[in-house]
């Protein structure tokens, strides 16, 4: 093996981060989802099952349980304890502060752990203007209904939040759901014991129809009806002090200083409800951008394909202008242990209708037959060169320096091709500005799943792209399988460059950027052999990207090129790089992020957009399956294929990023054969021709 093709340990630590960071991220959202959820989700009182204890009956408003001992206590004469429930609310909490402020009064606000988390500033400007301030717990959930467990981490998670944000703890405690004392029974008893259990003063409110003057706690939402309420009460000459609930009673103020490991605990709270809120937002605009760019994408290949479509004659025989190309045609095949197809490949070479043929074969250090299989095909269009492994690239300039003809096709060793593949893949070489052409590439096993796959995504990704590429005329890549080249083209770029291991997408940059165009020649037909093992999937799959890479960074400075260079990398690396790297790079959060919306966002509108993204999908499909002239049962494997199958191909990407960033250098990997390249070619309708005829 050169020392170019040199194999450097793959990089592993970057999916440990990759775990780290989607965990990180996931529990974020599940955190972000739960409080949201239930935040949201307005919950309702449980009937009361059994009353209030006679001893807590009073009809006043604040509730002390020390053991089996209930104690009440409401607001002497001419005094109110203003109470604001929920928030703090970016909106309305301010303005009642500076309502306040103009009375010259205090109040306590009952805040949510949940709005304490994201609007810290908030309960810092409550503190610092001299109010008090109470639990509403995190969620505002009805804890009568609630666990033993639930309970305690609803007061938990509040207390943590007001240390992180403020720096204190608090003892008073509003039941959500709560009004009147006597509205504390049944479950809410229960939680009200337990609450008391861990140092909690309970405060409820006074009856609505109990006149102020006599001394009363009020209870108020923080929205613009309470801020009216409020604004109004002022008014009343017949109370003398507006006061927060501690100080009516007369007790010391119920907030205290939280212990450092408390306010450091507190910021880490502040941080992943942080993270989770801006991610869910984040990733909001983002699943919008990314659905439009995805649906912007199908339109266009739509619409392409139909262009390319109609204007097929204008660069294809039968046009006026341009001529038949019967040319002789020399054929390299590079072949590395490739003994169970390369017999299959040669002799549908042999059977094709265009007779004027050279067959190179180029044996690169293989281990097994594939050398002796080919030599011992009786035919002298055929000829077998044997050297030492040096990879894909060296193999084939090395046939190009025995090639004998202008007409030079490259082959993969694992394909079959129909009879009339090298004659139709040629013609477009008639237009003297062509200097390459893609072939169409379809898969020959496709029985199993995994190759029902990658059929779907030969015929509705590679090709669909091929067709828009060539009217925009930007195609990136000629496919290793079949391709046809001018072999003054391919000199004049100086052959195949061995700088990476996308020699294919590498060599037609180059063309491109040496003022040749590439088209697409959907008639012309070669069968191949996919992976039938995930593991051999992702070793393919794995070196197109990375050389891919590779080859758009080496070519990166032809977008300040003009001419047909700078056409092809302006409309196609950028093209290249949004979907091919940047957006897949972000799907296992996208689709961390589509969980999260099934679990506690709408799961039926969630659903409805992944089915409606799906039937999008369905029918690009199925037109790209019309314009291959292939069947339409093929369709029925496509949900998977979102499912299982598209996961894989981006946890590809990530990896072969890394590589990349890392310069981590491959080898040209072997993938075991079985000879089936032929395999769907052989049971096609009678109305194409077949190998076994």
């Amino acid at each position: 093996m050169s020392p170019r093709h040199a194999h450097r340990p793959e990089p592993r630590g970057h999916w440990l981060l990759l775990i780290v960071v989607v965990s990180a991220v996931a529990a974020a959202l599940v955190f972000e989802g739960w409080t949201n959820h239930e935040v949201g989700s307005q919950p309702t009182r449980r009937p009361c099952a059994s009353p209030i204890p006679k001893a807590a009956d009073t009809g006043k408003p604040v509730v002390r349980i020390d053991g089996g001992r209930v104690q009440t206590a409401g607001m002497p004469a001419r005094t109110v304890a203003l109470t604001f429930d929920g928030g703090p609310d970016p909106v309305w909490t301010p303005r009642l502060l500076h309502l306040l402020r103009a009375h010259h009064a205090h109040a306590t606000f009952f805040l949510s752990g949940v709005q304490v988390a994201r609007h810290p500033e908030l309960v810092r400007r409550i503190r610092d203007e001299g109010h008090e301030i109470g639990s509403l717990t995190y969620t505002g959930s009805d804890l009568g209904s609630a666990s033993a467990v639930r309970t305690r981490l609803e007061l938990s998670l509040t207390q943590t939040a007001l240390a992180g944000s403020a720096g204190i703890n608090t003892r008073l405690l509003r039941l959500p759901l709560t009004t009147q004392a006597d509205t504390m029974c049944g479950g809410e008893w229960t939680a009200a014991r337990r609450a008391a259990e861990q140092g909690y003063l309970l405060v409820a409110a006074d009856r609505p129809d109990r006149k102020p003057e006599r001394g009363v706690v009020q209870q108020y939402s923080q929205t613009d009806g309470a801020y009216s309420e409020v604004k109004k009460l002022f008014g009343n000459r017949k109370i003398e002090k507006y006061t927060t609930v501690s100080e009516g009673l007369g007790q010391a103020p119920a907030s205290a200083p939280a212990s450092t490991v408390s306010q450091a605990q507190g910021m880490a709270l502040l941080q992943v409800q942080s993270i989770g809120h801006g991610f869910v937002h984040a990733m909001t605009w983002a699943l919008g951008i990314t659905g439009t760019l995805a649906l912007l994408r199908l339109v266009l290949l739509v619409f392409f394909a139909r262009a390319h479509v109609r204007r097929l004659h204008r660069f294809r025989p039968g046009s006026p202008w341009l001529r038949e190309v019967n040319e002789p045609v020399t054929v390299l095949i590079p072949a590395y242990n490739e003994e169970a197809g390369i017999e299959s490949t040669v002799r549908s070479l042999l059977a094709s209708t265009h007779r004027w043929l050279q067959i190179i074969v180029i044996d690169d250090g293989s281990t097994d037959q594939t050398a002796d299989l080919a030599t011992w095909i009786d035919d002298p269009r055929v000829s077998v060169i044997r050297q030492r492994n040096a990879g894909k690239a060296a193999a084939l300039n090395t046939g190009l320096v025995h090639a004998h003809h202008d007409i030079v096709v490259m082959v993969d060793a694992d394909t079959v091709f129909e009879p009339d593949a090298i004659h139709q893949l040629i013609q477009p070489l008639a237009h003297p500005a062509i200097g390459a052409v893609s072939g169409n590439t379809k898969v020959g096993n496709r029985r199993r799943m995994l190759g029902r796959w990658q059929h779907l995504e030969y015929v509705f990704g590679f090709n669909l792209d091929r067709r828009m590429f060539e009217v925009l005329e930007c195609m990136p890549t000629v496919p290793g399988a079949i391709g046809a080249f001018r072999r003054d083209a391919l000199m004049g770029v100086g052959g195949v460059s061995e700088d990476t291991l996308a020699e294919d997408t590498d060599l037609t940059m180059a063309l491109w950027r040496a003022g040749w165009r590439v088209v697409y020649e959907e008639s012309a037909i070669a069968w191949t052999e996919v992976p039938t093992s995930l593991r051999q999937l992702w070793r393919q799959r794995y070196r197109w990207c990375y050389g891919t890479l590779q080859a758009m960074w080496k070519h990166r400075r032809a977008v300040r090129e003009v001419g047909p260079a700078g056409r092809f990398a302006r409309r196609a690396l950028p093209y290249l790089l949004l979907f091919q790297v940047v957006l897949p790079l972000l799907a296992p959060i996208v689709d961390v992020f589509a969980l999260y919306g099934v679990l506690f966002a709408d799961p039926v509108e969630s659903i409805g957009v992944w089915l409606v993204f799906l039937v999008v999908q369905l029918f690009g499909a199925g037109y790209a399956l019309r314009l291959d002239k292939e069947g339409l049962r093929a369709l029925w494997a496509m949900p998977f294929q979102l499912v299982v199958y598209r996961q894989l191909m981006y946890l590809v990407i990530i990896q072969s990023v890394v590589s990349a960033l890392f310069g981590t250098r491959l080898r040209w990997h072997r993938m075991q054969r079985s000879g089936s390249a032929g395999e769907q070619r052989i049971v096609e309708p009678a109305g194409r021709q077949s190998l076994s005829k």
